[in-house]
């Protein structure tokens, strides 16, 4: 398979850094797949099914969003204060500059997310702001803003809350302005209303075993999707118990091999039979 490493200009000016995997043959469609927070393009099974789904036919985009901090290398987040201003907003405009960009006629165009990415790709869905064929979310939560009370108001009042990463031993920061925007606009960060709007098909993948985002969110966003398909992932965490570095190589998880099936599966719907 052929890589190529790219850059655009994403949410407010700022570069989106990704990867593309090429089919060695004719497309069959494109892909595109989004991180979740604290996550990059490069990050444990991002590679893997990249490459996969490349092997299926598919040209397949991974990215890092504009506001993550991460540029194009794997070690620190390079640019903390872009993941202090990073918002549900930013995440979906890169998302929608990047299905512009990526389109391809005639052939399916399908968006992935994981976690956060995943929640981001149902809320651009079902804004409205994008045309794609299908979107499949794994681990998201169904919610935009699950701060509590207590925590909503020492953001307000401090300008941020931190967060450290247990990968590069850094703390961040989320501002206030992540908290600010939903405020300013609930009807439009409503993920729930937002997924009943969306009339594609849709494949909701969650693992039983998510100590982070607890299967019950996958369950809500499946009573409110039209044209849902939900994988329930027997003993899969939130990374489908992959690890970080993961090569392209690797032998998968029987969590991830389950996930890619459940994917291969869905996305057998938007391919031509011959």
């Amino acid at each position: 398979m052929r890589c190529a490493d790219w850059n655009i200009a994403g949410a407010r000016g700022e570069m989106i850094h990704g990867t593309t995997h090429f089919p060695d043959g004719d497309a069959v469609g494109v892909l595109l797949l989004g991180h979740g927070f604290l996550g990059y393009k490069d990050y444990g099974m991002f590679p893997w099914l990249a490459e996969q789904l490349a092997k299926l036919g598919w040209i397949a985009h991974r990215f890092n969003f504009s506001h993550s901090g991460m540029l194009e290398g794997k070690e620190a987040f390079v640019r903390p204060d872009l993941f202090e201003q990073a918002t549900w907003n930013t995440q979906v405009e890169d998302i929608e500059i990047l299905c512009t960009h990526f389109k391809e006629e005639n052939v399916p165009n399908i968006l992935f997310g994981h976690s956060r990415g995943g929640l981001a790709a149902l809320l651009a869905m079902g804004r409205g702001g994008i045309d794609v064929d299908g979107v499949i979310s794994l681990s998201a939560p169904s919610e935009c803003n699950s701060l509590t009370d207590t925590i909503s108001v020492e953001m307000r009042s401090v300008g941020y809350i931190e967060r450290a990463s247990s990968r590069t031993n850094q703390t961040l920061r989320i501002g206030r302005v992540f908290l600010d925007e939903q405020l300013a606009d609930p009807d439009g960060h409503d993920l729930l209303r937002a997924v009943a709007s969306i009339q594609t098909k849709v494949l909701i993948i969650h693992g039983e075993d998510d100590p982070t985002v607890p299967i019950d969110c996958a369950e809500q966003i499946c009573a409110h999707a039209q044209c849902p398909t939900f994988a329930r992932i027997q003993g899969g965490d939130h990374i489908l118990n992959t690890p970080n570095p993961f090569p392209l190589d690797g032998s998968p998880s029987p969590q991830l091999k389950s996930a890619m099936y459940a994917m291969q599966q869905f996305l057998q719907n938007f391919v031509s039979k011959p």
